[in-house]
This record gives C-alpha cells, structure tokens and sequence, in this order.
C-alpha cells in the first residue's frame, strides 16, 4: 500500500488567519475566545466563543462566487488556499483526476438557513436567493474547493459531529494508501456561530456560562470546567503519496499511518462507560500504524471541558496507554494536552485542525499546552502539560476526535522514516 504524507497546512482559527499564526499563539498559551460579536445575544444565557477575527473572504474568493457561500464554506476555501501554497503544490490535468477533496462539516450552513427562513417568513418564498441551497448544503465545502482547484477526483463531505473533519482524513488516507488517488485535500470547516447554533447547545446544557471570564471559560480536565466554548474556523491538509512528495522533493510535517473509527452504540450525547468506543479506536490506529502504545509519545485529546466527557476520556487514554500514561514517575511519560482550552471547540473542524497540530508537533519538537488547567480534576490523572508549551522529540502523536452518536475517530500521525 501507499504510504500518505501531509506536505501542505490551512489553518483558519480563532486564533489567527493562517498556520504560523495559530502554531504561535497555541505554544504562547493565548486564548481567542471573547464575546460574540456575530449576533445579538444579550438574552442568551451564553454569550462567549472562539471566533474567527478579521475574515476576509475576498482575500480568495471573487465577490461573485461569494454569493454561494456560507461562512463555513469561506473558510474551507481560505484553509485550502493556504495549504496549497503551503505545500507548494501544482497539478497537470492529467493529476487532477487523480486529486479529490473531502472536507468534513457538521452542521453545514446555519446562518444562510437561519436568513432564508427569515426572509420567507417576512417577505414570501418568491424573494428567497437562488444560492440559498447552495450555501447551505454540508458538501458544498469541498465542492467548492474542489471547484477552485480544479480536482477532478473523489469529493465529499463526512458529517459525523464533532469527528467530521477527522474522519475526513482518515478517509481520504485510504484513497490514496489503496492507489486510487495520489493527492487529497482534507480537512473540516465549521461556523454555527449563530442564534440556531448557539441557542441549541445552550438548551443541551453542554456550554460554558463564563461570560464574564471568557478567555478561561474552556477548562480541560480541570475540577471547575462547566461545558465547552463554541468555536468557528477550518483546517486543511495537502496529503500525497510518499512516492509523489518524494519525487517533487515537497517538504513534509509527518506521515498519516494509523486510522481508527468505532461507534459506542450507547447514547446520543454521552459516551460510553470507560469511553469503550474511545480505546477501540486509539488502540485500532495502533494497530493500523503497527505502533506499540509505548512508542506514543503525545495525544492531542477531544478535551471539550465537559464533565463527563473529560473524565472518561481521561479513563480511555489510562486503559489504553497503562501506566506510561497514569504513572507520575514512568519513564518518558506520555505527554496530553487539550488545544480546545485556548480555541474552543471548532465541532466539525476540531478534528482537522487538531491533527495539523499533531503534525505540527510532530515537525517542530513542540506540544502545546492545556491552559486554564489550575485546579487538575484528581480523577482526570494524565501529564496534561499544564499551561505551559513543552518540548520533546515527538515520533509519534495522536489525535482523539469523538462526536454525538458515539461516534468516535483516532488519527496517529509519525515522523517518516525511511
């Protein structure tokens, strides 16, 4: 089989417009949650998340073809845009079918629905916009960027809640480890900043109520974390065949080799006792990669800040990583962190954007940190990297994703060797 490398990264995120922008602010430790500015939510009881700041679409997009966007397909287009330079990347026509894009989304265009429902409900169905449908549709992400690339292969959306843009990697590896293609565009894009949005976690109970403290509103692991934080953004990857990055002499970040998915099968929102469905899919990964958990040495964690969902995380890595990961003294001890305490929660592009920061630590020798972790839940009784950036040789890291539905995705990602 084919061996798949990442040689291009698109970050779009609350935390900076671009990839060295975000990489900076996650090893300072800086937060870019804040008020939301998007909506009026005076009345809400929420009313803070990780927004994307500065956007500007034109920066890629023809004010034309803007039209048929959603927010959440912008930033897909911009990520992309951003990884294609980044990795250098130029295809013939002949290339081009055999080049596909898969971007995962998980609640596609909210506020082109949100509008278009306004505007029947006050003007009549005649005045709605013929790109209503298109901006509203999930798969229209990488349609769209297939379509300003030219990509001629496979392109589709994997909605799978807050895994979509993980799996949309693990996924797009396969077409390219089995010889069908040998370049994917991947990633995920989401923005459900929005009164829908906003409004239906709220009611679930499942955000953070810090308004007054927004910036250390999202807590992994830590004894006082009351919910997630609601964040907006896309992240991207250039993946190639070895063979092909090889032959272009691209520069590469780290090798894609372990791919696992599961399903708990258990409840709509919880996960499973001990995050069952959680070990099988890091330890399928392993297994995909031919990796012993011993040989890990950083997992980017789903880290929401929920209550339970942090603690059975927590309960997952411990099973599957044994004392290495539980034992304060154990050599070379496996090292977790959750970016989500500086981003927020990005749903369907958490997944993409994390395992760009897995191979960012894979490259650069650098993890970033947990913050807001001051008072460390004694049952969660992992080596978070507290609040501060630390370096290690990273070989091998993980990245968890797990979404509503049980739905759960593990990504390892290696330095090449060979």
């Amino acid at each position: 089989m084919e061996r798949v490398v990442i040689t291009g990264i698109g970050l779009v995120t609350p935390l900076g417009i671009g990839t060295s922008e975000t990489w900076r602010a996650l090893l300072a430790g800086e937060s870019g949650i804040g008020p939301i500015t998007r909506f009026d939510c005076s009345q809400f009881r929420v009313r803070i998340a990780g927004e994307v700041k500065g956007w500007d679409p034109s920066r890629w997009i023809d004010k034309k073809k803007n039209k048929e966007m959603d927010r959440f397909t912008e930033f897909a287009v911009g990520a992309a845009a951003l990884a294609f330079d980044d990795a250098k990347l130029e295809l013939s026509e002949r290339e081009r079918e055999r080049a596909g894009c898969f971007i995962g989304v998980g609640l596609c265009g909210l506020a082109t629905l949100e509008k278009t429902k306004e505007t029947v409900m006050a003007k009549g169905s005649s005045k709605v916009s013929p790109y209503s449908i298109p901006g509203i549709i999930a798969n229209l992400a990488a349609g769209q960027v297939a379509i300003a690339h030219g990509l001629k292969g496979p392109s589709y959306c994997t909605t799978s809640a807050c895994s979509s843009g993980a799996h949309a990697i693990g996924e797009a590896s396969e077409w390219i480890r089995r010889g069908k293609c040998d370049v994917m565009i991947a990633g995920g894009s989401e923005a459900t900043i929005t009164p829908v949005g906003i409004a239906g976690f709220e009611a679930m109970l499942a955000l953070s109520k810090r308004n007054d403290d927004p910036q250390r509103a999202s807590r992994p692991f830590d004894r006082g974390r009351d919910g997630f934080v609601c964040g907006e953004g896309s992240g991207v990857l250039v993946l190639e065949s070895l063979t092909r990055a090889k032959r272009r002499g691209a520069a590469i970040y780290a090798e894609v080799t372990g791919y696992g998915a599961s399903t708990d099968a258990y409840h709509v929102t919880q996960p499973a006792p001990q995050h069952e469905g959680a070990q099988r899919a890091m330890r399928m990964a392993m297994e995909d990669a031919g990796v012993a958990p011993d040989a890990i040495d950083y997992v980017n964690a789903h880290g929401t800040s929920t209550p339970i969902g942090d603690l059975e995380e927590s309960r997952a890595i411990g099973a599957v990583f044994g004392a290495r990961a539980t034992d304060e003294k154990a050599p070379r001890r496996l090292w977790v962190s959750s970016t989500k305490s500086m981003m927020g929660h990005l749903l369907g592009a958490a997944g993409a954007v994390e395992s760009a920061i897995c191979a960012l630590a894979v490259r650069e020798g650098r993890v970033p940190p947990t913050t807001n972790l001051t008072d460390p839940d004694p049952e969660c009784s992992l080596d978070f990297v507290a609040n501060t950036a630390r370096e290690r040789s990273v070989r091998h890291a993980m990245n968890n994703s797990f979404g509503f539905g049980g739905t759960n995705c593990a990504l390892l990602l290696s330095r090449v060797e060979g």
